[in-house]
């Protein structure tokens, strides 16, 4: 059967009306919204034939048609036209022009941003942390005898606790403390930093409880990071969909953002800069009726990690593979290594 261009515009004003509205598009919605010039006759004549090829579907003898997933999978690939406008483009740009230098603060601005911007529920894997390395120790005087201590690695994250120095220790004996560790350490992965200052400490003039601090504190953080995490944002936005006013739907949907391993396979980052699964696609029987868009992002040097968003079947496609592109691009320019280090 031929899938010509009249085809395809149908198609391609059902999945749109269909997603705005969510009712069954009919022959005359069709007339009125694609600018074909033909009439309805040869309209309903055209989506026989898709509903036979299976992109459309029927849900009762009497209504129009709604898209089937592989209408969805048609559109996204070759039917969608631009989903931002340029003053929408700059809004996203100015959610990220106030600058977190924490990582983790990024991750959960980044998470509610996409949340705020798309209306569905978004995802953000942070990049797996197992081979951090160290950029640089600080060490800040907070009061006689203590002193504030942050380790900032190559992912930008930052971790900072108090410790126990010698009450000797001036401002300046803390920040030559600072700067010999940080020359000897940059560049080595929490664990063998930890194993180093144990060896400091055993061997070195330098305080010995500022070096078990900080072997204390790296091994927190290597623990911490050890396993992979992702930040959910606006989960409750799915409840605004009339499909989900159903409990049993709404309750198996939360039920899939509880299983982070699942979550967690799911947004591993993609090879392509966008990535759509749509519905049985996300391998998650819970989201069969959703649709996942997810694209990677960079974090210092070389670390990657993935934002995304989950949704409705009938997801405005276009918006949001246009956000999440942008978003990834801003996201790695403010992780980038030169901006970590700025």
């Amino acid at each position: 059967m031929d899938f010509n261009d009249r085809k395809k515009r149908i198609l391609q004003v059902i999945v749109e009306d269909f997603i705005l509205t969510n009712t069954p598009v009919g022959s005359r919605t069709i007339s009125k919204s694609s600018g074909l010039g033909v009439s309805s006759a040869t309209i309903r004549n055209e989506m026989a034939d898709l509903e036979e090829m299976g992109y459309l579907i029927q849900p009762h003898v009497s209504a129009g048609r709604v898209p089937s997933d592989k209408a969805y999978r048609l559109y996204v690939d070759a039917l969608l036209t631009p989903g931002l406008r340029e003053d929408e483009r700059e809004s996203v740009r100015r959610y990220f022009t106030s600058r977190v230098h924490d990582m983790e603060d990024v991750i959960s601005l980044c998470a509610q941003t996409l949340s705020d911007l798309t209306h569905y529920t978004a995802l953000v894997l942070t990049p797996r942390q197992s081979d951090l390395r160290v950029s640089s120790l600080h060490l800040v005087s907070v009061a006689r005898g203590s002193a504030l201590l942050i380790v900032v690695t190559d992912s930008g994250v930052i971790r900072d606790t108090t410790i126990r120095v010698s009450e000797k220790l001036d401002s300046d004996g803390l920040y030559a403390i600072s700067k010999m560790l940080t020359e000897r350490l940059r560049g080595f992965s929490l664990r063998q930093m930890r194993e180093m200052l144990y060896g400091f400490a055993a061997h070195s003039d330098a305080d010995a409880r500022v070096l078990s601090g900080i072997a204390e504190l790296a091994g927190q953080m290597e623990k911490q990071t050890e396993t992979d995490r992702v930040m959910v944002g606006g989960a409750h936005n799915i409840l605004y969909y009339p499909e989900y006013a159903d409990v049993c739907r709404a309750r198996a949907f939360m039920d899939a953002l509880q299983n982070r391993d699942a979550l967690i396979t799911l947004m591993r980052p993609p090879q392509s800069p966008v990535s759509v699964r749509i519905g049985g696609e996300t391998g998650i029987p819970e989201l069969s009726d959703c649709s996942v868009i997810t694209a990677p992002y960079r974090v210092g040097r070389g670390h990657m990690g993935t934002i995304g968003v989950v949704g409705p079947m009938r997801m405005n496609y276009a918006r949001v593979m246009d956000t999440l592109t942008l978003v990834s691009r801003e996201l790695t320019g403010m992780l980038s290594v030169d901006a970590l280090e700025a």
